[in-house]
């Protein structure tokens, strides 16, 4: 069982395996008359493969115990995927880079504050949507199209928060 503690979600820390989706911390520049400030380009979305488009999609997810038991990690090798959440909910992400397999030594865990989102990049192994606290609604952004997107490894996890 590889067991984790959960550290605080930083775009440098989660660079290998995706992009950190937070306002606050981006550059922006007004639109619509200057009523409305822009957040531009902040994750690559990535749709691979034949026929391949991009979804928008609202996810609600139940909330999870501590400390969070996992026995898989999934992958989308065709698309990156975003989770965005609508109501400031926090979430843990846990991840491993691409490849065929996973290496536990390489496994991490982090934790959202509640206003961060995620973009796994085509191929990042990652948990399922593990939110805290209650239930969770969440801007999906993923690939459609032909071809099998989902790949799933076991693997025995335990999450904690710090």
């Amino acid at each position: 069982m590889l067991e984790l503690k959960a550290e605080p979600l930083t775009a440098e820390a989660f660079a290998p395996f995706g992009d950190v989706i937070d306002a606050r911390t981006s550059a922006s520049f007004p639109i619509n008359a200057g009523r409305t400030q822009r957040h531009h380009d902040l994750a690559k979305v990535e749709t691979l493969g034949e026929n391949a488009r991009t979804l928008i999609n609202i996810f609600v997810s139940q909330p999870v115990n501590l400390p969070l038991t996992l026995t898989f990690l999934e992958r989308h090798p065709l698309g990156s995927q975003a989770f965005m959440p609508l109501h400031q909910e926090r979430f843990i992400v846990v991840v491993a880079p691409p490849g065929e397999v996973v290496n536990p030594d390489e496994v991490r865990a982090f934790v959202t504050d509640g206003r961060q989102g995620v973009n796994y990049h085509a191929g990042t192994w990652h948990a399922i949507q593990s939110v805290l606290e209650r239930e969770g609604e969440f801007l999906v952004v993923d690939r459609g199209g032909d071809g099998n997107n989902c790949d799933e490894l076991p693997i025995a996890i335990t999450v904690m928060l710090e």
